[in-house]
């Protein structure tokens, strides 16, 4: 089967990084499904998909929903015969205190990420085990090694994003043909910011320099055509990925000092659900322009803190490999 004859499935499609996956993917693959909660803004998308020269089925659905997702996946196979490739985007977020948000939307977070990811797991395998094969790709974050402060059901929810894909890895591994990626980003550059919940008092900005959503996008398609168990996408995401497996702690109290204020303006708001439970009526882009308005001096601030955990984790670990090669050569002199 060529390139072209492939069909892919990605939710969380209306925008940011799933927008950014559906134009990159409609270039080269026969068969798209779009799947998102706003259903305008899909078929705006498909429009474009199909000029690229995708044929395109567009499912205005919730991914906690898992029967729905359910229905994604036999309409897939229905309207192209199969799925070659699944990719499950679709997030939100919310700021706030552990114990100062509202049970509901930490709940409805984790149900979102976490959940909506499992039932498109559970959606697609079936098929990807009967026709032999398939990719599934998972966007977790680079929070999915490390916490953050005020993103604590974000965080969880990535976390679990990772294990799930890990548990399913090995539960697949009776079936040569299928592949299970895990899409590691830092923050990046989309309107997930500026429409989560928001309990904070204070408004949300990307903490550092953000990545493009197309970056992310083609590192999707990447493991689409090659998969790999987990990609980190950006420098900063790659280094903190690493730091966060040398060096735990000295990455906890550095998110906890540092970047946590970085990630919020002088600026007063209100308590805000975001788009949790309803679509926000804007924001059906890739990009949102954080690129061009973040401030250099915070840029290079989080540039910094980042090298110096990561510089500082591995003299930890080069540290104790000496500390361990030279105790094995005095046990080794005595003999």
């Amino acid at each position: 089967m060529g390139k072209r004859d492939r069909v892919v499935v990605v939710t969380g499609a209306s925008s940011g990084i799933g927008r950014a996956c559906a134009l990159r993917f409609a270039e080269r693959v026969g068969g798209l499904v779009l799947v998102a909660r706003r259903a305008a803004a899909l078929e705006e998308l498909a429009t474009e998909c199909r000029g690229r020269g995708s044929e395109v089925l567009v499912a205005a659905v919730d991914v906690t929903d898992a029967e729905a997702v359910d229905r994604v996946a036999a309409q897939a196979v229905a309207r192209f015969g199969r799925v070659d490739v699944w990719v499950n985007n679709a997030a939100v977020n919310l700021y706030g205190r552990t114990e100062e948000v509202p049970a509901r939307l930490w709940h409805r977070v984790v149900q979102t990420n976490l959940f909506g990811t499992y039932h498109g797991v559970r959606a697609v395998l079936p098929w990807f085990r009967e026709q032999g094969g398939g990719t599934l790709i998972n966007v977790s974050s680079v929070l999915g090694h490390t916490g953050f402060p005020q993103q604590s059901a974000y965080a969880a929810s990535k976390h679990g994003i990772r294990a799930l894909g890990d548990c399913v890895r090995q539960e697949v591994r009776d079936v040569d043909g299928i592949s299970v990626c895990t899409v590691l980003p830092g923050p990046v550059d989309t309107p997930l910011f500026r429409v989560a919940g928001n309990w904070t008092g204070r408004r949300v900005v990307p903490p550092g320099q953000p990545v493009p959503a197309d970056r992310v996008a083609a590192a999707v398609l990447r493991c689409a055509d090659r998969p790999r168990r987990e990609v980190p996408v950006g420098g900063a995401s790659r280094a903190g990925v690493l730091a966060a497996r040398i060096a735990p702690g000295l990455v906890e109290r550095a998110g906890a000092r540092v970047l946590g204020r970085q990630h919020f303006a002088d600026e007063a708001t209100a308590p805000t659900e975001g788009n949790l439970f309803e679509p926000a009526d804007f924001g059906a882009r890739v990009d949102d322009g954080w690129r061009s308005g973040v401030d250099g001096r915070r840029r290079r601030g989080a540039k910094a803190l980042l090298g110096a955990g990561l510089l500082l984790g591995a003299a930890l670990v080069s540290a104790s490999r000496a500390a361990t090669t030279s105790r094995g050569r005095t046990r080794w002199a005595r003999r």
